[in-house]
């Protein structure tokens, strides 16, 4: 029996909080960005979005959360329009963390985490035990527990970058989506980061989609690859079948090798070297 429960389980997760586009076209005035999409989100596993600069990849996380009216085409969540769901019920499903976020004047950690429970608040209702519950939880897991007290302008971008994570964990939704969330970290804080998001995704099964620029390490840390080119979806599947030589020579116009990363067994992209003599060679 228990081989059985444990398929049905799996298939269940496998199932749930799947993000579709459906001939979806993006613009900001009458510039195209996302052009005529069709995609479809795994639940239960991790997506790195990937792409050149411009390509998209941003505007296509702002349009999957209902941060972008699509100009065409559509967005659905397990099969349903997400336009066409109430905001609080969506909030509930789906958390953001976007690119850059505005961090309100003077705030302290643990005021920022709160602000995650909005979509669970109602009316003149209390602040509760469950409230404060999510709230220490995220803190815990994402240990920023003893930053509490600190105001989130003052802490260092990796600490910043978590305690947003926190927030977005305190919303306690099943799917989180990051926009770029290794951004202006080195080179440690963004595999803490990374390494946080895997974690989440083991240990509470949370469906993630996430854009990142470093191909090795959305090979390593993600189960579904997006490739985007120009707005359009270039590839799309594991990461071991999706990243080629011959795509990141098409993509991004950079020759290489793909080799596997000595510590994953994941593609690890390997530029070829300069053919250009240096002015030391001449």
């Amino acid at each position: 029996m228990t081989p059985t429960t444990t398929v049905e389980s799996d298939t269940a997760t496998a199932t749930a909080n799947r993000l579709a586009a459906h001939g979806l076209d993006l613009r900001y005035g009458d510039r195209t960005i996302v052009d005529g999409l069709d995609l479809e989100l795994p639940g239960g596993a991790v997506t790195a979005i990937v792409g050149p600069n411009a390509c998209g990849k941003s505007t296509l996380l702002r349009g999957l959360v209902r941060l972008l009216a699509p100009a065409a085409g559509t967005v659905t969540l397990d099969g349903s329009d997400i336009h066409r769901m109430p905001a609080r019920a969506l909030a509930k499903r789906m958390g953001l963390l976007p690119q850059q976020p505005v961090t309100p004047e003077a705030i302290t950690v643990e005021a920022l985490v709160r602000l995650g429970r909005y979509p669970h608040q109602r009316m003149l209702s209390p602040w509760s035990k469950s409230d404060q519950a999510a709230v220490e939880e995220a803190l815990a897991r994402t240990s920023t527990a003893e930053l509490r007290d600190q105001q989130v302008d003052r802490l260092s971008g990796g600490q910043r970058q978590r305690a947003w994570i926190a927030l977005a964990l305190a919303q306690d939704t099943e799917l989180l989506l990051l926009d770029e969330p290794t951004t202006f970290l080195d080179l440690r804080h963004q595999l803490d980061v990374l390494d946080l998001v895997a974690d989440l995704h083991a240990e509470a099964g949370r469906t993630v989609v996430m854009v990142l620029h470093d191909l090795g390490q959305a090979a390593r840390y993600a189960d579904h690859l997006v490739v985007l080119k120009d707005g359009r979806l270039a590839a799309a599947g594991p990461p071991a079948e999706v990243l080629t030589a011959d795509l990141v020579e098409a993509v991004f116009q950079v020759p290489c090798q793909v080799v596997p990363d000595p510590e994953t067994g994941t593609p690890l992209v390997v530029p070829r070297a300069r053919t250009r003599p240096r002015a030391t060679d001449r």
